[in-house]
């Protein structure tokens, strides 16, 4: 190959460019057009929706979603706290040593544990894995796991701050919940088989108990805090969106009214820290059908069904699952006809 001589590259490089080198083509066409379309839609939409953003419907949806979320919000942070202190900080040893030999003397007492040892949903379900894992009784754990997100102080301060005109209601769903997780360690114990419950293995956390409680606290706060929204928006459409009558022809029946609740508990999956804020919200119906939303809900929704099924195999949720839902329904109902 030939080598181009020196003489060559100096000239070329000291020439002069063309007279479009630097400069962008020109705009397309399109360009103007996109903006004027854009502008328009700016226009049409300040018109359109400035009526809407104004009228009462709207005002009274978000004076509604505001309320629940602003009165949720303390409880719902405190109630993360605690539950990340305790599964930071109370080692899983504590739970053998405090518990009752017999089986059938340990569940109520590991139900009754719940008001102490507070937790929420989220996290019920890998300390009752860690439970088991060290030699808890099953049923036991089972009912520590249905209890701690129910029966907890938060809980009943916030269903009694939810509930100003109704003392009763924070002694009723302490009542049901207890009963209800009671019961169902108690059939568990009696009818569960050791092949229906996947016990997974547990491994000792990595790093610092500070930096154990930091992460609970983050993961609990920010998954807890987006269900409450949820809750919250569907709470302020049910109250602005269904007709009025509609609501009563279902809230009149009372099996049926408590049976709709209990169900929407379930799809809507509230941290019980705010569930209660969400409950008093749905003035239509009951007591007694706002009192199985408040059961139902800690015990059974999709994320915690979720969580068990992974947790302890599906054919354990599959089991379990509508066994506390019915449970939960046939409790709450009795208990508010004769409390509420």
């Amino acid at each position: 190959m030939r080598r181009m001589p020196d003489r060559v590259v100096v000239e070329s490089s000291t020439e002069v460019p063309p007279p479009d080198w630097g400069r962008r083509s020109a705009a397309p066409p399109v360009t103007p057009w996109l903006f004027a379309l854009l502008a328009t839609l700016l226009v049409i939409g300040r018109l359109v929706l400035t009526p809407l953003l104004t009228a009462p419907v709207l005002q009274t949806w978000a004076t509604v979603f505001v309320a629940i979320c602003v009165q949720a919000l303390p409880f719902l942070v405190f109630g993360v706290l605690l539950s990340a202190a305790i599964a930071a900080f109370v080692p899983p040893s504590f739970w053998t040593k405090a518990l009752p030999r017999n089986p059938y003397a340990a569940v109520p007492v590991a139900g009754a544990a719940g008001a102490v040892l507070p937790g929420c949903e989220c996290a019920s379900v890998p300390v009752a894995s860690g439970l088991i894992s060290r030699g808890v009784t099953p049923a036991a754990a089972l009912a520590f796991l249905l209890s701690s997100p129910a029966i907890n102080p938060v809980v009943v301060v916030a269903t009694a701050v939810a509930f100003p005109g109704q003392p009763m209601m924070a002694v009723a769903r302490f009542a049901a919940s207890l009963l209800v997780a009671v019961a169902a360690g108690w059939l568990w114990l009696r009818f569960g088989r050791a092949s229906w419950l996947r016990v997974p293995s547990r491994t000792a956390p990595a790093g610092s108990k500070w930096a154990e409680f930091r992460d609970a606290m983050r993961h609990d706060l920010l998954h807890a805090g987006g269900f409450l929204v949820i809750g919250g928006i569907t709470a302020a459409t049910l109250n602005v969106v269904v007709p009025r009558a509609w609501l009563t022809s279902v809230a009149d029946v009372p099996v049926l009214s408590a049976a709709v609740l209990a169900l929407l508990a379930v799809v809507l999956s509230i941290c019980s820290e705010a569930d209660a804020f969400v409950a008093a919200s749905l003035t239509a119906f009951s007591p007694t059908a706002k009192l199985a939303f408040l059961v139902v809900g800690p015990m059974v929704d999709l994320k915690l069904i979720a969580l068990q099924a992974g947790t302890f195999g599906r054919a354990f949720a599959m089991r379990f699952v509508p066994m506390t839902f019915l449970l939960a329904v046939v409790v709450s109902s009795a208990i508010g006809g004769v409390l509420l």
